[in-house]
């Protein structure tokens, strides 16, 4: 599966889920187009309005850390954010990302990659090409029955289709 060409938004370690969406939205907000105006806005407050769909999130360690909030992977989905390219990833944030069809990728050479660089990544492949440089990262492969969900849209779309878990 080939994502982009899509720019890259650079963010560092730690990001965790209340600079993704703040929890004081989470709970006042239900629609999701109301809601994803306010992604990333504690850290960078004009983000909704800038990014395009198909564009990257870059990190460093432990993207999505902190609370358990399906909404920080959604809103970013929402958005149109193509994947999540990050050095490592809170368990939760990964597997809540996969399970409404955002894709992650763990990239050891997320850290080279600069803020507006255009990016491609290939999840079957497992890499990342950085056009912008002109360099090729190796990514940590997704599992099948992962790729399988998110070939879907994310796990509802999956059952609804198959009738059952990927693993079963």
């Amino acid at each position: 599966m080939m994502l982009g060409p899509g720019r890259a938004w650079k963010f560092g370690d730690d990001v965790n889920t209340d600079y993704i969406i703040a929890g004081k939205y989470k709970l006042s907000i239900t629609d999701i187009d109301e809601l994803s105006r306010h992604a990333m806005e504690a850290i960078m407050p004009d983000f909704a309005r800038r990014v395009r769909r198909g564009d990257f999130i870059v990190a460093g360690r432990n993207f999505g850390c902190g609370s358990s909030r399906e909404q920080a992977p959604l809103v970013l989905k929402h958005l149109g954010v193509a994947a999540v390219i990050a050095r490592s990833f809170a368990r939760i944030f990964y597997r809540n990302s996969v399970n409404v069809g955002l894709p992650v990728v763990e990239c050891e050479g997320a850290g080279e990659i600069q803020d507006g660089d255009i990016l491609e990544v290939d999840l079957t492949g497992g890499y990342v090409r950085n056009i912008t440089q002109g360099r090729l990262y190796r990514t940590r492969p997704l599992p099948p029955e992962l790729m399988e969900i998110l070939s879907e849209g994310g796990l509802v779309n999956y059952v609804k289709k198959h009738g059952r878990l990927p693993w079963q």
